[in-house]
């Protein structure tokens, strides 16, 4: 592409470059990524509601490489988290673990499970239809 420094002349060895030929910052980052959110707003309009960041794309990593892993060391390693304490609090932010805990504390009646219509029900369902 014209205005790009070929490959021989990158001034650092990294893996994302701005225009200059520099290491792209998170700002620049940060600038593309809303030029690209915007891009993606007027195809799906939703998306104008949602806050894009780098911030929310890290944590959204985080949480997916937690789901599939369980492990916490992973997300740690991955997010280049000095400790594991830092890393626990995407262990707050499981929905599956907050839906495991609300549904502990629910009355048996509202708990999920399989749904069993009276026989009141399926006779007013049938009358209906």
């Amino acid at each position: 592409m014209p205005g790009w420094p070929s490959a021989g002349r990158l001034r650092h060895p990294r893996c994302f470059i701005n225009t200059r030929g520099e290491p792209l910052s998170r700002w620049g980052f940060a600038y593309l990524l809303r030029q690209h959110a915007a891009t993606a707003a007027r195809k799906q309009p939703g998306l104008a509601k949602k806050r894009v960041s780098p911030h929310v794309l890290r944590h959204t990593c985080a949480m997916v490489v937690l789901q599939a892993t369980g492990d916490i060391r992973k997300v740690s390693l991955w997010l280049g988290h000095a400790t594991l304490t830092t890393t626990e609090v995407y262990t707050r932010g499981d929905p599956t673990e907050k839906l495991d805990a609300m549904e502990a504390i629910l009355p048996p009646h509202l708990r999920r499970g399989v749904f069993q219509p009276t026989d009141r029900l399926i006779e007013l369902l049938r009358r209906t239809s």
